[in-house]
């Protein structure tokens, strides 16, 4: 049985998603949701989660790195100098062309965009986290060869599309949208009554249970691996299941 940990990453902490699943090798039971209200209480839960008896996976739902091509090219630039490299280079990992070459869903450019500011919180919460807890925290790359705990680079909106499922429309105060989406979840994820409730109440909670379904794809080895891995091992990959025919 694997612990799943799912984060729903943002720069404030009452814009972030917790929840937390067990993983059988065949069905997913989500059996807790948080709301933080300041970062000691984020810190607090997911110490709290990190189970230290058995194998346990988080899935963040933010990028765990940065263009490669970025940094080459501003290692010796200078005010005013022109960049040669092309923008893409520049501001989009080749995870994120992988995903919108895949599934047409193009992620946001961590190099060119806000959610940069995500990324640096999230990097930062998982310090955090392995401080608080007094162990490593480091990406796994293969379902079968990895080391607890562990983190992975998922996207909920590709993995909603990968299922078949609506990727829009379900933010904000649209609870009926939500509640529409969990009822189209796939039979091996197991909503009981107090996580379908927090998840109709919240899309950061709803976006946090995708997490754990993309971690579930993961540890069943439904998601493509990279295809330059030493260019992932630097950018981060995100862990998407292969489209449904």
């Amino acid at each position: 049985m694997t612990r799943i940990i799912g984060i729903d990453a943002a720069t404030q902490p009452e814009r972030t998603g917790l929840a937390a699943a067990d993983w059988d090798g065949q069905s997913l039971r989500v059996d807790r949701t948080y709301r933080p209200s300041a970062p000691a209480d984020q810190l607090a839960c997911l110490g709290q989660w990190l189970a230290a008896d058995r194998a346990c996976l988080l899935a963040v739902d933010a990028p765990l790195g940065w263009p490669v091509g970025l940094a080459e090219a501003l290692a010796s630039h200078q005010a005013g100098q022109p960049i040669a490299a092309n923008a893409d280079r520049l501001f989009r990992r080749r995870t994120d062309q992988a995903i919108q070459q895949r599934l047409g869903k193009r992620p946001m450019d961590v190099g060119a965009d806000r959610i940069a500011r995500t990324a640096h919180a999230a990097l930062g919460l998982l310090g955090e986290l392995a401080e608080h807890s007094g162990r490593t925290i480091q990406p796994a790359w293969s379902p079968r060869d990895w080391h607890s705990p562990a983190v992975v680079e998922v996207y909920p909106a590709a993995t909603l599309t990968a299922l078949g499922l609506t990727a829009s429309g379900y933010k904000g105060a649209n609870r009926a949208a939500r509640s529409e989406l969990i009822r189209g979840l796939p039979d091996w994820v197991d909503l009981p009554e107090p996580a379908w409730e927090a998840a109709v109440g919240s899309d950061h909670v709803m976006d946090a249970v995708i997490t754990l379904m993309a971690a579930a794809d993961f540890l069943a080895g439904r998601c493509p691996p990279p295809d330059d891995p030493e260019r992932a091992y630097r950018e981060g990959w995100i862990w998407v299941r292969e489209p449904a025919p």
